[in-house]
């Protein structure tokens, strides 16, 4: 017969080790997981080159509407704070799930998006999104310059008063 002794430290064992298992990598205050991928145009990339910035890493692709509807917003965030862009200290990382390139490549154009658009077109089965905890899009982080999450899934409203506080 167990003791109550191996009772409650069997119990706390298991809540304990539960409690440490469900948190997420991609919470507030941690350090991002590194992302190497294809630009659109082939190149690759890595986000540990963004060291310095405050970077918006907008998760989305061309098959998602609600993505596909903020695209013209994040144009707008991105003009609007091209200085901060021209003086290092703010840029968008657009990592796509998508897995046509033609489609991506169209989407890409049609918006005039000029920000870094990455790649492993390998849609949800993508390493990056599974590091990431991306279970749906459109989905956001926000880092600062040492690679900490600083927010996480800000849109419209949220994500511009967010930018105004943070790139003066």
């Amino acid at each position: 017969m167990i003791n109550m002794k191996t009772r409650f430290t069997v119990l706390f064992l298991i809540i304990f080790s539960s409690f440490v298992f469900s948190q997420g990598k991609i919470e507030i205050g941690k350090k991002i997981p590194e992302i190497t991928m294809l630009k659109a145009d082939g190149t690759p990339f890595s986000s540990s080159s963004l060291k310095g910035k405050l970077v918006l890493i907008d998760f989305w692709a061309t098959w998602c509407s609600p993505c596909v509807e903020e695209q013209p917003e994040l144009k707008n965030l991105y003009e609007a704070y091209s200085e901060q862009v021209k003086n290092n200290a703010f840029e968008i990382l657009g990592v796509s799930l998508d897995r046509n390139k033609e489609s991506w490549q169209k989407a890409i154009d049609r918006f005039a998006i000029s920000w870094i658009q990455i790649s492993d077109l390998k849609f949800w089965k993508s390493p990056v999104a599974k590091a990431y905890e991306v279970d749906e899009l459109p989905f956001n982080v926000i880092i600062d310059g040492q690679g900490t999450i600083i927010a996480k899934n800000l849109h419209g409203t949220d994500l511009r008063e967010f930018l105004k506080k943070n790139l003066k």
